[in-house]
C-alpha cells in the first residue's frame, strides 16, 4: 500500500488498460465481430495481460525502492552519526569544563578551604584550652561554690574574668561598676570577697534579667557585696563617628545615667554592655560618664574589643581623654584595659 501511495501513476495506467481490455470484447461481441466465446477468451487474455503489466510495474517499482534503500539507510545513518557526534562533542566539552572547574577547586579553593578549616579548628581549640585553663584557675583561686554560673557565649569568657580578678587583687577597689549583669557579677563578687571587701554595682537595662541576676546573687550569698541596679535605656544624642573608612551614626540610647549619680571612688569598671544590637558604638558613653567618679589608679576594662565598634570606641576614649593609656589583653573576644598614665615623680 505504501508503494501504491508513493507511485500511483503506473497502477492507474494498468487499471485503465485492464478496464479497456475488459470493455473491448464486450464491444466487439455487441457489434458481432466475434462470437461470445471468442469475446470471453479475448477478455480473459486482455485481463491477464493487464495483470501481468501491473505486476511488472510493481516489480519494477519495488526494484527501484530496494535499490534506493541502501542510499536511504546510509543517509539516515550519516545523519544519526553526525547527531551523535555533535552530542558527544558537546558532552566532551561539558566534561572538560567540569574537569577544569574540579581542577581549579582541587588546586586552589580546596587547599585554601582546608587551610582555613585547619586554622579555625586550631584557633577554636586554643580558645577552648585557654578558657578551660582560666576556668580552672578562677575556681581554684576564688574558692567558689560547687556550682557556678556558666561563662562564654553571651556571658563574659573565663579569660577576661581572669584579667578582672588580677586587677581586683592588685587594686583592692572599694567600688567596682559593671555595665551588664549576670554570671560575671557572681564571679566578680567572689573575687571581691577574696580580696577582703569592696562592693560591686552592676547596671542592667532589662528589668527581667535584672531580677534573674539578683536571684543568682542571692543564691550564692553575695547580697552584701553585689547590687544589681535596673537602668533602662534612655535617649541620648547620636553622633557621627568613623569606623575604619566608614562614617556611622552612633547609638541613640544608653543606660539611665541617674542610677550612677551616687557612685564615687570607682576603682574598676567592666564595660560589657549595652548589647551590640542597641546601635553602633553603644558602649562609648561609659568612660565620659564614669571617669570623673573614678580614683586616680582606676582601671577600665572593655570587653569584646576584637569588634570594629569596640576598637573605634577605644580610639575615641584615648583621643578625648589624653590622660588615658590602653593595653590590649589577649582574650577570646579581645579585652582592652584603660588606665591613667603613670605620673613621673621627676616631673612634679
Amino acid at each position: 500500500m505504501r508503494l501504491l501511495r508513493r507511485h500511483p501513476l503506473p497502477f492507474l495506467v494498468a487499471a485503465m488498460l485492464a478496464a479497456a481490455a475488459a470493455a473491448t470484447p464486450v464491444v466487439l461481441g455487441t457489434l458481432g465481430t466475434v462470437t461470445p466465446a471468442e469475446a470471453v477468451l479475448l477478455a480473459g487474455t486482455l485481463l491477464l495481460g493487464g495483470t501481468v503489466c501491473a505486476l511488472g510495474a510493481a516489480v519494477y517499482l519495488l526494484h527501484r525502492s530496494v535499490r534506493a534503500l541502501p542510499a536511504a539507510v546510509a543517509s539516515h545513518t550519516r545523519t544519526v552519526t553526525e547527531a551523535l557526534g555533535r552530542d558527544r562533542l558537546e558532552t566532551v566539552r561539558a566534561m572538560d569544563a567540569v574537569r577544569a572547574r574540579v581542577d581549579r577547586v582541587h588546586d586552589h579553593s580546596l587547599p585554601k578551604l582546608s587551610r582555613e578549616i585547619r586554622r579555625a579548628v586550631t584557633v577554636q581549640g586554643r580558645h577552648d584550652y585557654e578558657q578551660q585553663v582560666a576556668w580552672t584557675e578562677l575556681r581554684e583561686t576564688l574558692d567558689t561554690a560547687a556550682f557556678m554560673p556558666p561563662l562564654r557565649g553571651w556571658a563574659a569568657s573565663p579569660d577576661v574574668l581572669r584579667v578582672l580578678v588580677r586587677h581586683i587583687d592588685r587594686l583592692r577597689p572599694d567600688l567596682v561598676v559593671e555595665f551588664g549583669s549576670g554570671a560575671s557579677s557572681v564571679w566578680l563578687g567572689y573575687a571581691l570577697r577574696r580580696a577582703g571587701g569592696g562592693r560591686l554595682v552592676a547596671i542592667e537595662h532589662d528589668a527581667r534579667y535584672a531580677e534573674l541576676s539578683r536571684d543568682l546573687v542571692t543564691a550564692h550569698g553575695l547580697d552584701d557585696m553585689i547590687e544589681i541596679r535596673h537602668a533602662p535605656l534612655t535617649e541620648i544624642a547620636p553622633q557621627e563617628s568613623t569606623v575604619g573608612d566608614e562614617t556611622v551614626l552612633t547609638a541613640d540610647r544608653w543606660y539611665d545615667a541617674s542610677v550612677l549619680a551616687d557612685l564615687e571612688g570607682i576603682g574598676l569598671v567592666f564595660v560589657d554592655g549595652p548589647p551590640q544590637a542597641t546601635g553602633r558604638q553603644a558602649r562609648y558613653p561609659a568612660v565620659p560618664t564614669v571617669l570623673p567618679h573614678c580614683t586616680e589608679d582606676a582601671v577600665i576594662v572593655l570587653d569584646d574589643a576584637d569588634r570594629p565598634d569596640e576598637q573605634a570606641i577605644g580610639d575615641r576614649w584615648l583621643a578625648e581623654h589624653p590622660e588615658l593609656q590602653r593595653v590590649e589583653e589577649y582574650t577570646e573576644k579581645g579585652a582592652h584595659v584603660f588606665s591613667r598614665k603613670a605620673v613621673d615623680p621627676a616631673a612634679r
